[in-house]
């Protein structure tokens, strides 16, 4: 999902923000002006919420208080690193502080895993100050450009996992090259792109394509994640069709202070058996 914003600020359309961001984006780094907001995950057979995305906010009263003009000031004010650390932190300890349940997804590129300023056990410090484990932390990967070293990234996301961290790809169908990243990473989790959930309830080319995902995970030990879910009938479809776990608006929407059951409505909407109706089938 955070994808989503940050490759928006590489688009010829994206808002490119006047030079006084770059003063506000240095005022807000070094003060206590980022508020983090956490989305549910949701495991479709017990019905039940088991980890938050973790995303963030800018300052209420700013233009940067929304995270596309956030990163997209950061990208030209050539921030982004620094934004994304300090993204990290903010949204460690405001997780542990709300002692929310389950695991956290913690969003990370592969260039601040990669980038020689990376300062390695920086997060785990923040993390044992916070009295969090790695084995609480989900790093999810937000493919911002292209992947320069595929086996300098396995060799880093291996680090973190021989640590007790779980790795997650984002967006799967969006960004670069993640099909390659999935095969290079073997990912515990597959965040599946937004494109692919909306709508599959009546697009039949659609389901198809969540089938063989669903295949190839099963196959490399993954756990597919519907990302972008705002509707029942697409909620009904998925679980129709096998996805375990998922996450959107008709879910649950990312709050600083988020909800820690589902909607009764949900609740009994995964309950129910409900196949797809494919209104359009594929040609």
């Amino acid at each position: 999902m955070l994808a989503d914003l940050i490759l928006a600020s590489y688009a010829p359309t994206a808002v490119r923000p006047p030079a006084p961001w770059c003063a506000d984006l240095a005022a807000i780094l070094a003060g206590p002006d980022l508020h983090a907001v956490f989305q549910p995950i949701v495991d479709f057979a017990d019905a039940r919420i088991v980890g938050y995305e973790g995303l963030i906010r800018g300052p209420s009263d700013s233009a940067l208080h929304s995270p596309l003009n956030l990163f997209a000031a950061a990208e030209q004010c050539q921030q982004l690193l620094a934004l994304e650390r300090a993204c990290r932190q903010v949204t460690l300890r405001r997780f542990a502080e709300l002692r929310l349940q389950g695991a956290l997804f913690l969003n990370i590129s592969p260039q601040a895993l990669l980038d020689p300023a990376f300062r390695p056990g920086e997060t785990l410090g923040w993390m044992r100050a916070a009295g969090l484990s790695p084995e609480q932390v989900v790093i999810e990967l937000t493919e911002t450009r292209p992947v320069g070293d595929y086996a300098l990234l396995r060799e880093a996301t291996a680090h973190y996992r021989d640590m007790g961290f779980r790795i997650a790809l984002d967006d799967l169908g969006e960004g670069f090259s993640n099909l390659r990243l999935w095969s290079e990473l073997r990912p515990d989790y597959v965040k599946l792109d937004k494109y692919f959930t909306q709508g599959i309830a009546s697009d039949a080319a659609k389901q198809q394509f969540v089938r063989s995902i669903q295949a190839i995970a099963h196959a490399t030990g993954a756990q597919v994640i519907a990302e972008g879910i705002e509707t029942a009938d697409d909620l009904a479809c998925l679980n129709g069709l096998g996805l375990g776990l998922g996450q959107g608006y008709h879910l649950g929407r990312p709050l600083a202070q988020p909800a820690r059951a589902l909607d009764e409505g949900v609740t009994a909407a995964l309950a129910a058996f409900s196949p797809c109706h494919a209104a359009h089938p594929w040609p």
